[in-house]
């Protein structure tokens, strides 16, 4: 008789990519090299009432590209431990319910949480049916995490920096309870591309030009999209563009007039695309905002991230992680982008000091060893 398959529950909410993607590439790589393990992906809000799903996930979504001061105000305010725990109750009672059935029909091993608001009803669950299931936090921002993960903390955490583990200690955390392991990413984005690919690549998309610059945001596109565009079309340069809108057809739109009334043959748009790991490949220098798996994507493949935007204190430490390291540029002035595009591709010292910099980081993604971790 087989003994019985291992069974793991990922919990997150989809409020942006950066805690779906961290559980998918764990999740693969376990289901790849462990087929004794059977892992669960499950996204906490899926059978909720439908405000609550709106207010939650299109909320964060209409915030972060349309006020996003509201959203850095939030976040301020959630500081605060008042608010912060208030916040975490009113997801609870929008996600326990469901948890709960997931989690008493399942039976999972373990839990692996990947949203700081899932934390405090995971715990609840397993206290309440007084469950022998062990629960592993992973705190997807790798060096300024809300306070929110920590309000618990007699947790097993995982965390991605040892500034923040420094951090985590500073505020009573036992160092026992903190695992610090290089940040989760799918492994394809950490593999050396021969330069013939490379080259089949650009071919096979239609791009002539060596010379390759990248505009890319989130799922929504990157903020202000359309007028980093028109100013980097109009200054002219000698590089082809690749324009990635997401699902913002709005912003998709208006590139495609753009490049209508101007004839423009150096730029291609796309709208959201699964194949963003080949326009990486073939890129030199890539302007984004500053989500913690967007800029380690970039960083990882070795290319040169040019950020102009990110949300403020969530990602304050992403982009001080940037410029300490001196491994790309900041410039949240649009103006200002064509003169810094244009250095970058004329000015070959420059690039490759950039380049030369980020290689010397020896960045690597932590998938193998959090899911060891997660096993053991």
């Amino acid at each position: 008789m087989s003994s019985k398959k291992k069974k793991l529950l990922f919990v997150y909410l989809r409020t942006g990519g950066g805690h779906l993607a961290p559980a998918k590439s764990v999740a693969n790589y376990i289901s790849k090299n462990n087929p004794e393990t059977e892992v669960l992906l499950f996204d906490s809000l899926q059978n909720s009432w439908w405000f609550a799903r709106f207010v939650v996930v299109e909320g964060y979504r209409i915030l972060q590209n349309k006020a996003k001061w509201i959203f850095e105000l939030i976040y301020l305010f959630n500081k605060i431990k008042l608010f912060a725990r208030w916040s975490a109750f009113l997801v609870k009672i929008n996600t326990q319910k469901y948890l709960e059935e997931k989690i008493l029909k399942e039976n999972p091993d373990e839990i692996v949480i990947f949203h700081f608001l899932l934390i405090a009803p995971v715990h609840n669950i397993i206290k309440k049916y007084n469950l022998n299931i062990k629960a592993i936090t992973v705190v997807t921002d790798p060096y300024t995490a809300h306070p929110i993960w920590f309000l618990r903390k007699e947790q097993t955490f995982i965390v991605f920096s040892e500034k923040l583990k420094a951090r985590c200690l500073a505020n009573g955390i036992n160092e026992k309870s903190l695992n610090v392991f290089p940040f989760i990413l799918d492994e394809k984005f950490s593999e050396k591309i021969p330069q013939e690919k490379i080259e089949a690549t650009r071919k096979r998309l239609g791009f002539r030009n060596k010379k390759i610059l990248l505009i890319l945001g989130g799922g929504d596109g990157i903020p202000k999209g359309s007028s980093i565009l028109k100013k980097i079309l109009n200054s002219g340069g000698d590089f082809e563009i690749a324009f990635v809108c997401g699902k913002n057809k709005r912003m998709f739109k208006k590139a495609e007039r753009l490049k209508r009334a101007q004839n423009i043959e150096r730029l291609k748009i796309y709208e959201y695309i699964d194949f963003v790991n080949d326009l990486l490949s073939i890129s030199d220098v890539v302007i984004t905002k500053c989500g913690a798996s967007t800029f380690m994507e970039i960083l990882l493949m070795g290319k040169v991230p040019v950020v102009n935007s990110y949300i403020w204190e969530q990602e304050k430490g992403n982009v001080e992680f940037l410029i300490e390291n001196e491994l790309g540029i900041f410039e949240k002035r649009v103006g200002r982008l064509p003169k810094i595009i244009n250095n970058l591709f004329t000015n070959e010292s420059l690039l490759n000091k950039y380049k030369s910099n980020i290689e010397n980081t020896h960045l690597k993604t932590g998938v193998a060893e959090v899911a060891r971790f997660i096993l053991s």
